[in-house]
């Protein structure tokens, strides 16, 4: 079916992409700010971070497409402890800037919804069957804005390069969401990155959902693997909250860090709608379609004639005494 859900549908708590856009004409806002504490054991360094992330995102044009602004800023203070006397020193940027767009590639539950339940087994409506390992895919290509002396950033001149991101999702029975993110980052520069981030997601009812997500990158800049947990609660249909928090499993830093957020959207979404099928099933459901809006046209066009040729009569009828009937 459509991108769009009555409730707002989100990436977060996590830092993964999901599969699905926000829906044409949604307008949607994700914020959360952190606060951490990482200790590097070589450099002998501990630093207290205060973080901001965001995400805009805008469904256009059809259902499968999304642009989105998606950034981090960060601000430390560090202690260095390799002198006789320690001394702190801060420093803030932006950790990332991407401007991009994602695209639904493939989508298993639109002939799902199509088909309808089964009508004979209950059973086989509510237990986990094979088509339900086909997941939901979507490709993401973006430009990373990173600016000059960013002590975040390999680069020291200001840059812009390319982030590439394959999308997986899966929608299992029970309320459990699995999706995966396969990523390339900045591969222009002399210091790509390449990761992944895995996150399952749980409903446990209509209002609360907790999750559990693994994030692992490369670069010879810096490499590491983060652990995040956390809950969000669904205020209304269009706003949401959560907390997180992330861990990881070396010293060259070893990093704690809170997080707390939400997502709020603007839901300018007209009425519910079907994603397009490729192929000649398209060509002839589309079709079908504008023959259906023709014909409702021309008996919208029918009554009216009719309802004046009806008034006209009426008229004439006038037995003088002022009155239509």
């Amino acid at each position: 079916m459509a991108q769009y859900t009555e409730m707002i549908n989100t990436n977060r708590p996590g830092v993964s992409q999901g599969a699905f856009s926000v829906g044409r004409n949604v307008l949607q806002f994700e914020t959360g700010f952190s606060l951490g504490k990482e200790k590097h054991e070589l450099l002998q360094t501990e630093t207290n971070a205060f973080a901001w992330d965001y995400s805009i995102r805008y469904g256009f044009f059809k259902e499968e497409l999304e642009v989105s602004l998606i950034g981090l800023f960060q601000s430390n203070s560090i202690t260095d402890s390799r002198g006789a006397v320690p001394f702190e020193f801060s420093e803030s940027n932006f950790r990332s800037n991407t401007l991009g767009a994602k695209y639904l590639v493939y989508d298993p539950y639109k002939k799902k919804v199509t088909d309808g339940p089964n009508l004979y087994s209950w059973k086989k409506n509510n237990k986990m069957q094979w088509s339900d390992l086909i997941p939901a895919v979507s490709v993401y290509a973006g430009a990373n804005f990173d600016f000059a002396d960013n002590p975040f950033t390999p680069e020291q001149e200001s840059s812009i390069s390319p982030k590439l991101v394959l999308s997986t999702q899966n929608n299992f029975i029970g309320g459990f969401v699995l999706v995966t993110n396969i990523i390339a980052d900045r591969v222009t520069t002399d210091f790509p990155t390449y990761g992944y981030i895995v996150t399952l997601t749980h409903a446990t009812n209509d209002y609360f959902s907790v999750f559990l997500e693994n994030q692992g990158f490369k670069s010879d800049f810096y490499a590491d693997n983060i652990l995040r947990g956390g809950a969000a609660a669904l205020i209304n249909d269009d706003l949401h909250v959560d907390l997180s928090v992330s861990i990881n499993f070396k010293d060259t830093p070893s990093l704690f860090y809170g997080r707390v957020g939400l997502a709020y959207r603007f839901d300018m979404h007209g009425k519910d709608e079907f994603i397009e099928e490729k192929g000649k099933a398209g060509r002839e459901a589309k079709r079908a379609e504008k023959q259906k809006n023709r014909d409702l046209k021309k008996k919208k066009k029918q009554l009216k004639k009719d309802k004046k040729r009806k008034d006209s009569f009426d008229i004439d009828e006038d037995d003088g005494g002022g009155g239509l009937h």
